[in-house]
C-alpha cells in the first residue's frame, strides 16, 4: 500500500513514540495549578476550578479553587500558566487508521478543482516513482464545482502508466484510472453488486465505483504490512493529541487494526484511548469472541460494539431516501441491508452484549433503524445505548422518536457546513427540515455525541465546537447560521465532545469529565470555549495534552511563546 518501510525509520518512529511515555514523570500525587479550569458534571452543569489534584493512579482526586488550601506534600507541581484546562476532548466517530494512512499517502482534501487534483496526483506520482499503485483519498466533485463525477479519462491524463485508486472524501466511492480497471478486470460486462453501483459513461464503466462496487477494484490494492500499520497508528496518535483529542470511537475496527492497537499497548506507546467498534459481525467475533473485551492498558483500549452500514452517503448519492434525489430523479440511493437482515445482525450482536452503531444518513435509512430499535427494545430492556451514526437527514415525523429507547445520535457538526450546498441540491428546501437537526433531537430527549468522521473531515474539535454553536462555516457563512434553529448552546456543544461522547461508548465513569474518580485526561488551550468568539475558538491552540495524569503532547512553539511572555513580565 505504501512504500516499503526501512527498519531504521520504523525503529526511530516507534522509539520516539515510546519516549513520550518513558520521559514523563512517574505517576504520583501531583498538582496542576494556575489554570482556568472548566469541566461538566454528569448532568452537564459547568464546574470552574483553578487547580486539579491527581493521584498516583492517574485519576482526578480533587478540583480546587483559589479559596482552597494546597496539600502540604506533593510529588510534583505543574504550572498551567493561566491556560484554560478542559477535559481531553473525545471524538465520538472517527477512523484511526484511516487518519494514519491519510497522513502517509496522497491527500486530495485541500484541492478545489479537478485541475488542482490532477496536478497533485502528477506531483505525487513523480515523487514516488517506485510505488506500484498510487493510492489516496479526499477528492470531492462537489467542492470542485465539477457538476459530475470525475472519470478514468480524467485520471489517465494525470497518471496512465500505473494503477491509481483514490477514495472519495466520504469513503463511499472510489475513482480508478484505466490501468486500475484493467488489473481488476472491470469491463463493460461488469455488473453492479448488491449495495453498490458502477457509474457508467455510455456503455462502459466511467471509473467511479460507489459503496460496495468499490471492492471490485479495491481488493487488488496492495495490503499494508504490519510495520506500515504501526507507523500509521503512530502518526494518527500524534495528530489527534496535537488537536486536543485524548479518546476516539474507532468506527469499523478490523482485525488488522486491532492487532496494531494491541502491539502499541503491549509495547507501551498507545497514548490515546480507543473505543473500538468492529467493522461488521465477522470482525466482532474475530477480535472479541463471545463478548466485548475488557478494558485494556489502563482503560486505553476496548472493543465493545459493532459498526453496521445501512446506506451510503449524500455526496455519491448512496444515502437511502424515501423519495428520489432532487438532482437525480431516478435514484433513491442504496439500501445495503433488507429489513430482516439489519434486525438479525442487531440481534446477533445484542445477544452477546455488544453495542450496535448503525450508519444511517438518508431519511429512509434513519426511519428503518429507528423502527428496528423500537422493535428490539421490547426484547432488550436493559441499557443498550443504541447508536445511529451520522443521522444527517431525518423525516420530521421520525425526529421525536430519537428521544426514545435511549437512542444516541452520533453526529459530526462539520459535516453540516461541508454538505450544506450539496444537501440543498440533493434534496431541495422542503426536505431539509430534519437535516442535521441537533437541537430538535436534544429537545425530543435524544442524546447527542459529537465527532468528526476523520479522515472524512479534519479531526479538529474546535471547528466542530464552533460549528455546533453557530451553524456557520469558517468564513462565517451563511451569516446567522444555516437553519439556525438547530444550533446548540456552548455547554451542549462541549458536552457533545466530552460527557456525551463518553456516555455513547459506556465510558462516562472513566473519561469525559474532570470530576473526582475520572482519568486525568486534559488539555491546556489559549481560549475559553464558553466565552470566546467562534472565530477565536476555531483558532484555539493546544499547548499541552495529558492522558492519565501524564503529559502526552507538548506544543513546543506555544511553550516558547508563553516563556517569552513570562520573561517580559519579569
Amino acid at each position: 500500500m505504501i512504500k516499503a518501510v526501512r527498519t531504521r525509520y520504523l525503529l526511530g518512529t516507534l522509539c520516539a513514540l515510546f519516549s513520550v511515555a518513558v520521559t514523563a514523570p512517574a505517576l504520583a500525587d501531583g498538582l496542576v495549578e494556575n489554570v482556568n479550569g472548566i469541566t461538566l458534571d454528569a448532568e452537564g452543569k459547568v464546574i470552574r476550578f483553578n487547580a486539579v489534584l491527581i493521584g498516583k493512579d492517574g485519576k482526578v482526586t480533587e478540583l480546587l479553587t483559589k479559596k482552597d488550601k494546597l496539600p502540604p506534600r506533593l510529588d510534583f507541581r505543574h504550572d498551567g500558566k493561566g491556560a484554560t484546562m478542559l477535559p481531553g476532548l473525545i471524538d465520538a466517530h472517527g477512523h484511526v487508521m484511516g487518519l494514519g494512512f491519510q497522513l502517509l499517502t496522497l491527500d486530495l482534501s485541500a484541492t478545489n478543482s479537478l485541475a488542482e487534483a490532477q496536478a497533485a496526483i502528477r506531483e505525487y506520482a513523480a515523487k514516488n516513482p517506485d510505488r506500484r499503485w498510487i493510492i489516496g483519498r479526499g477528492w470531492n466533485q462537489e467542492k470542485w464545482g465539477l457538476g459530475r463525477f470525475p472519470t478514468a479519462a480524467d485520471l489517465d491524463a494525470a497518471v496512465g502508466d500505473r494503477p491509481v485508486w483514490l477514495e472519495r472524501v466520504d469513503g463511499h466511492a472510489g475513482w480508478a484510472n484505466s490501468r486500475a480497471m484493467e488489473i481488476a478486470g472491470v469491463t463493460a460486462a461488469s455488473k453492479s453488486p448488491p449495495g453498490g453501483r458502477i457509474e457508467m459513461a455510455g456503455a462502459k464503466p466511467s471509473g467511479i465505483f460507489v459503496d460496495a462496487a468499490s471492492e471490485l477494484v479495491g481488493k487488488f490494492v496492495p495490503t499494508p504490512k504490519p510495520a506500515e500499520r504501526d507507523i500509521a497508528l503512530g502518526e494518527a496518535q500524534k495528530k489527534l493529541l496535537s488537536q486536543g483529542i485524548t479518546a476516539i470511537a474507532d468506527m469499523g475496527t478490523s482485525l488488522d487494526d486491532w492487532q496494531s492497537y494491541r502491539r502499541a499497548g503491549d509495547s507501551g506507546w498507545l497514548s490515546i484511548r480507543i473505543f473500538g467498534y468492529a467493522g461488521g459481525i465477522d470482525n466482532m467475533v474475530a477480535i472479541a469472541g463471545p463478548r466485548p473485551t475488557p478494558w485494556l492498558y489502563d482503560d486505553k483500549l476496548r472493543l465493545g460494539g459493532v459498526k453496521l452500514y445501512l446506506d451510503g452517503a449524500l455526496g455519491s448519492r448512496g444515502a437511502w431516501l424515501k423519495k428520489p434525489y432532487a438532482d437525480a430523479p431516478g435514484q433513491t440511493g442504496l439500501q445495503f441491508l433488507a429489513s430482516a437482515e439489519i434486525r438479525n445482525l442487531m440481534v446477533r450482536a445484542s445477544m452477546d452484549g455488544f453495542q450496535t452503531a448503525i450508519h444511517a444518513i438518508g431519511d429512509a435509512a434513519n426511519a428503518e433503524v429507528i423502527g428496528a430499535i423500537e422493535e428490539l427494545s421490547e426484547t432488550y430492556k436493559d441499557d443498550r445505548r443504541w447508536r445511529i451514526e451520522h443521522v444527517q437527514i431525518v423525516d420530521p415525523v421520525d425526529l421525536q422518536k430519537l428521544g426514545k429507547h435511549g437512542i444516541i445520535s452520533s453526529m459530526q457538526p462539520v459535516h453540516q457546513t461541508s454538505d450544506r450546498i450539496m444537501a440543498e441540491a440533493r434534496l431541495g428546501q422542503e426536505r431539509l427540515k430534519g437535516a442535521y437537526a441537533w437541537q430538535s433531537i436534544a429537545k425530543a430527549g435524544g442524546k447527542l455525541a459529537f465527532g468528526s468522521d476523520v479522515p472524512v473531515e479534519s479531526a479538529d474539535p474546535f471547528a466542530g465546537l464552533a460549528t455546533a454553536m453557530t451553524r456557520e462555516d469558517a468564513a462565517g457563512q451563511p451569516f446567522g447560521g444555516w437553519r439556525p434553529e438547530e444550533r446548540v448552546s456552548r455547554e451542549q456543544a462541549l458536552a457533545g465532545f466530552t460527557i456525551g461522547a463518553a456516555y455513547a461508548a459506556f465510558a462516562e465513569g472513566k473519561v469525559g469529565s474532570l470530576t473526582p474518580g475520572h482519568h486525568a485526561d486534559f488539555i491546556l488551550i489559549n481560549v475559553d470555549p464558553l466565552l470566546a468568539s467562534p472565530a477565536e475558538l476555531r483558532k484555539a491552540v493546544v499547548s499541552e495534552t495529558w492522558v492519565g495524569g501524564r503529559p502526552a503532547y507538548q506544543n513546543e512553539a506555544a511553550t516558547a511563546v508563553q516563556n517569552e511572555k513570562d520573561g517580559e513580565r519579569r
